[in-house]
């Protein structure tokens, strides 16, 4: 009898011990802005975000910006009305001024700038997608990388390029006065100067270094402020989902990136990202690197397939990646 009850007892144990059916994704596809990433339509819903409200928010003319001082000589120029929440920094030196991107090119960026200093600028982009040059051709002097890629980008585009990004469900605040949609484009510029990896940029006071972190797009940029334990990571991590599925992205490339950063960790504070909320802690660059590291591995288990991607979700952050 007692035999009979081990022996069931050890079935029993056993059927409980096999491993459990995955759970089948959640699937979350959207009707307005789609391809990036789950639950975006109506986006506007969440903000104003909190985040802004630790730093001093600055006065200037341009009603489509909202400026704020985010650290020493740094000011974070934000777009809230289109669903890129894109934000360009002005990081003011001593011997001149450098913007780190230049927003949509709906409003007038130069207008903002010409407002917060008297110094000579200097434009770099975090990568050429139409969300960081679009102010680009207002500016004299612009530095970029020698890629092909760059090179192309800088050559503009056509209105039909860039229109889906005025489309119901991207932008919810009233577009500036003289603006035409239907004349949206990213405009030429010309590169003045190219950059490459580690060098660096002393703007007088601030010395800024040049670091190649591709995946996101071809030429993405961060820059190193090592001086002041401070990383600026363009589109490369803040805290939304993550674009490796989009043209000209690759999830090898990132995942390169991404391991960079988190060797970075413990030799900065705090970085400074360009989407959605300004200032993050130096953590999330260990959590980027984690990231990659669990989706290549499998390890990583909280999927959503939205709108035909898998999207991986992580603490404050997700990335997306082909399905």
């Amino acid at each position: 009898m007692l035999r009979s009850i081990l022996v069931a007892l050890m079935l029993f144990l056993c059927a409980c011990s096999e491993p459990l059916e995955p759970a089948a994704p959640v699937v979350a596809d959207n009707e307005q802005v789609q391809n990036r990433g789950a639950g975006k339509d109506n986006w506007w819903d969440s903000l104003p975000r909190p985040e802004w409200g630790a730093y001093q928010k600055i006065d200037q003319s341009e009603g489509w910006f909202e400026v704020y001082l985010v650290d020493d000589g740094i000011y974070a120029i934000y777009e809230p009305g289109q669903f890129e929440e894109v934000m360009s920094f002005l990081l003011v030196g001593e011997d001149f001024a450098l913007m780190f991107d230049t927003g949509l090119g709906i409003g007038n960026i130069r207008r903002v700038v010409d407002q917060l200093t008297d110094l000579d600028v200097v434009v770099l982009n975090s990568h050429t997608h139409y969300d960081h040059i679009g102010g680009n051709y207002l500016f004299d002097t612009i530095y970029g990388t020698s890629l092909d890629y760059t090179k192309s980008r800088s050559m503009g585009s056509s209105p039909d390029a860039v229109a889906g990004f005025l489309q119901e469900g991207w932008v919810w605040k009233p577009l500036p006065d003289g603006f035409s949609p239907d004349q949206y484009r990213s405009h030429a510029f010309e590169i003045d100067k190219f950059i490459y990896e580690g060098d660096q940029i002393d703007i007088g006071g601030r010395v800024l270094e040049i670091l190649f972190t591709p995946g996101h797009a071809p030429d993405s940029i961060c820059l190193l402020d090592r001086e002041n334990r401070l990383l600026l990571t363009g589109d490369t991590f803040y805290l939304a989902p993550l674009y490796t599925h989009i043209e000209g992205s690759s999830f090898e490339d990132y995942s390169r990136s991404a391991a960079r950063l988190a060797g970075l960790a413990g030799e900065i504070d705090r970085a400074l990202t360009s989407h959605n909320v300004p200032v993050v802690d130096s953590a999330y660059m260990t959590a980027l690197g984690k990231a990659f590291a669990d989706i290549e591995s499998g390890a990583a288990g909280d999927v959503t397939i939205s709108d035909g991607n898998r999207e991986y979700q992580f603490d404050g952050f997700s990335v997306i990646v082909k399905d």
